[in-house]
């Protein structure tokens, strides 16, 4: 087995890298528009609920085995499940904490490009929407159609290399140079310098949007307090007449939930990954929270704050709503169109998208790294080669087939809707009945400077947290899964994106099959044996 050395240079870097990872598109982009869309301030009550019960819980969780594995030279989901889980079948299913984040690479790289492109056009001043306002959205919605191939498959590659690809390139090269530069001198350094950077981008767009007043007279109502009341003020769904039924659908409370794990990386084995190179008196307690309050500030504090207000101002109550994609590349363009000096905070704007999307996409590639080193016995150079070959034929596939983003929903759907569940239960499993509650808490409280009550963390952990996780996983197969199952079965471009993740999933099946073997063969004696703790009597 490959053993690395790395470890994070401070504490503050290691929280900025785990909060870097959280911080990303969902905070400024699907979060306002999935709370706008599911009761404004109403939606927040499940959210916080899922926060709480489910969020933070499996922080813990990622933390914990994440530090105890890195205490026995292992760095990866398969080999830190099946270590602390005592089975090989633990290490099958930690499969998914690299099949994840491989996949939702590909797409998420791309949509990141969307965004180095956008400021980019913006920078130079190539993102004209007219002169005409009312020629605004149907030009907003054009240039976004042209840049990424909407309205047919194949659209990038002709007539010569496409624009758009030209800035996926760039952003590519720009994850893969930083993540080949390893923990501390790339992710780290580059965290440190990111975050900030985004802080100072996102409260410029604030202060702006929240100066901008009532900038049409003609419409009074459309102005600063309203946006926000848009926002926030609880309001009913659907053709209810009370803003708390919204309380009462339990597709609000699917979306809260599926807001946190996309929001906080949970379920992906980026966090257990990153905390593996914590040393053994390190904070995971503490850490973990103040990463999670720092993404909840991006994301609530600013996120919450600038989209959907802004939109509001200008286009009043009808265009403030929208999907992740036509509120970020569609409404608001309109929006910059609208607002005085808007080129140059349109330039902002998406500047602090791209960092934000550079901080979570870089996070994506280091779990599947560190696999490949432990799994192959080779070094970085080879490591990052691998999978940067990996990943770029699927991104080249969703570039091919980028009609209706049929290709990108769909992994989309299966990866960072269903999957994230799915590890996330796995981890929550190994962590409270495999290694031990109890056992767990012991190993979280070693260097940290808030203890949570044992009772309070083996409660969490064994039974609520996973009964949360079980009732959420089944109303999703009881809401949705029928409806992708039958699109799946109509074949087409779908079914072509689900044989990509199968293809991938038992690609990587294969590596930990012969990893496995390697970890078998070592030494049971990698490191001293665990000091003694509590043992795990339930």
């Amino acid at each position: 087995m490959a053993r690395t050395k790395e470890r994070w240079g401070t504490r503050l870097g290691v929280i900025l890298a785990v909060a870097g990872s959280a911080v990303g598109l969902g905070n400024f982009l699907r979060f306002p528009g999935t709370a706008a869309q599911n009761g404004g301030g109403t939606f927040m009550v499940p959210y916080f609920c899922a926060l709480l019960l489910l969020g933070i819980p499996i922080c813990w969780a990622e933390w914990t085995l994440g530090k105890r594995g890195g205490q026995l030279g292992y760095h990866s989901c398969p080999a830190i499940l099946g270590q602390l889980g005592g089975s090989r079948i633990w290490r099958y299913l930690g499969v998914m904490g690299l099949l994840m984040p491989t996949i939702v690479y590909m797409y998420y790289v791309l949509v990141e490009s969307w965004t180095l492109a956008y400021a980019g056009y913006y920078l130079f001043g190539r993102l004209d929407l007219g002169s005409d306002p009312s020629q605004y959205p149907a030009r907003s919605s054009q240039f976004f159609t042209n840049l990424v191939g909407l309205d047919q498959d194949g659209f990038m590659l002709q007539g010569g290399l496409h624009p758009s690809v030209i800035f996926w390139m760039i952003a590519f090269g720009v994850n893969f140079c930083l993540i080949y530069r390893g923990i501390s001198k790339g992710i780290e350094k580059f965290c440190n310098v990111a975050m900030p950077i985004m802080v100072l981008c996102a409260g410029a767009v604030l202060i702006r949007v929240l100066t901008l007043g009532t900038p049409d007279p003609a419409h009074p109502d459309q102005n600063v307090l309203n946006g926000l009341g848009f926002m926030w003020n609880p309001k009913p769904i659907g053709s209810a007449h009370s803003a708390l039924s919204a309380l009462a659908d339990p597709k609000v409370w699917l979306a809260a939930a599926g807001q946190v794990f996309f929001t906080l990386s949970v379920g992906f084995g980026v966090i257990m990954n990153y905390a593996s190179y914590l040393g053994p008196k390190d904070d995971v307690v503490l850490s973990s929270l103040t990463a999670s309050a720092t993404n909840e500030f991006f994301e609530v504090c600013l996120g919450g704050l600038i989209t959907i207000p802004a939109a509001f101002i200008f286009l009043g109550a009808a265009g403030a709503v929208g999907g992740t994609f036509g509120l970020g590349f569609n409404t608001l363009p309109v929006v910059f169109a609208y607002m005085p000096a808007g080129r140059w905070f349109g330039f902002i704007w998406f500047t602090m998208l791209f960092l934000a999307a550079v901080t979570s996409s870089i996070s994506l590639l280091q779990p599947v790294i560190a696999f490949l080193e432990e799994a192959l016995g080779v070094g970085r150079r080879a490591s990052v080669t691998i999978l940067g070959l990996i990943t770029a034929l699927g991104c080249l596939f969703l570039i091919y087939f980028s009609k209706d983003l049929a290709a990108l929903d769909t992994m989309d759907f299966w990866m960072a809707q269903l999957g994230i569940f799915i590890l996330g239960t796995i981890e929550v499993v190994v962590l409270a009945w495999v290694f031990g509650a109890r056992r767990a808490h012991w190993v979280a409280c070693q260097g940290a400077e808030l203890h949570p009550p044992s009772w309070v963390f083996t409660v969490l952990m064994r039974c609520i947290t996973p009964l949360c996780l079980l009732t959420v996983f089944g109303a999703w197969c009881y809401l949705y899964a029928g409806d992708y199952l039958r699109s799946l079965a109509r074949g087409g471009v779908p079914l072509a994106a689900v044989g990509i993740i199968a293809t991938v999933l038992l690609f990587m099946l294969i590596l930990v099959h012969l990893a496995g073997r390697r970890w078998d063969r070592a030494d049971a004696d990698r490191l001293p044996p665990s000091p003694p703790g509590p043992e795990d009597v339930g």
